[in-house]
């Protein structure tokens, strides 16, 4: 068993790999910007016979940061970064202070983070960081101008740790899905479809599953099973690597 943090896990992506990890025996620590809705995560594991405990953490906040640790039953053997959000619009009516604030929680925040965790996992000589990426991290779409950068900064961040935490049994890696059908994907479709003024539907068949050869979303199951594999000791050599749930996309 493992004690796992994942930051946004609410509801979501979040919300889904955390289910899925304490169904299969580990201890979660269910975080997000509402106490309120982490909390309901972590009973909703816990009325399934699963282990877990629920803390309000802002990832922008070093203050958040801290106390979130803190006040936590138990170190943090592995940290999953999944904290996110969008905003669709051209970079000429992109609101600067949201471009910001996307970069802080993506991938400023993912590095607070992943910095304050890591002195513990390598004091106890084990640890894993997943960072919950997006095939936006390995190509870009319009409009989307700010997360696709967070994102791309992301593998970089993740390669560069990879290095600095070679001597010891820590690894980082980052899963980058395609479309995963989700309350954020979902506000999307609508800003996608005001955007570029076409139907919600033809956003769907056209702009989001068009890419991908396999032509369907990626499924919670395949998101938390790629992080599991990620705990595995046949993963302990796997590191500052993407691993890519696209249905084909960059296949092409």
């Amino acid at each position: 068993m493992r004690n796992i943090l994942i930051t946004g896990a609410a509801s979501g992506i979040g919300a889904g790999i955390a289910r899925e990890l304490a169904a299969a025996g580990h201890h979660l620590i269910v975080s997000d910007l509402s106490a309120e809705g982490a909390g309901t995560v972590a009973e909703g594991i816990r009325a399934a016979g699963g282990s877990a405990e629920a803390v309000a953490l802002d990832v922008t906040s070093d203050t958040s940061i801290a106390h979130a640790l803190t006040s936590i039953s138990c170190p943090v053997d592995v940290l999953v970064n999944n904290a996110g959000l969008q905003h669709v619009s051209p970079l000429e009516e992109f609101p600067l202070e949201k471009w910001d604030f996307l970069v802080q929680v993506m991938l400023v925040g993912v590095a607070r983070l992943t910095r304050a965790v890591l002195p513990g996992m390598r004091e106890r000589g084990y640890g894993r960081i997943v960072n919950i990426g997006s095939i936006h991290a390995l190509v870009a779409s319009p409009y989307k101008s700010a997360y696709v950068a967070a994102k791309h900064g992301l593998v970089g961040f993740s390669k560069v740790v990879a290095l600095e935490t070679a001597d010891t049994d820590i690894t980082i890696n980052t899963i980058c899905p395609s479309y995963v059908k989700t309350p954020l994907v979902d506000s999307q479709i609508a800003a996608q479809a005001r955007t570029r003024g076409i139907s919600e539907e033809e956003v769907v068949s056209q702009v989001m599953l068009k890419p991908m050869p396999k032509g369907v979303f990626i499924g919670m199951d395949e998101l938390a099973g790629t992080t599991a594999f990620l705990l595995s000791p046949a993963a302990r050599n796997l590191t500052g690597q993407c691993l890519v749930l696209d249905g084909g996309w960059t296949a092409q």
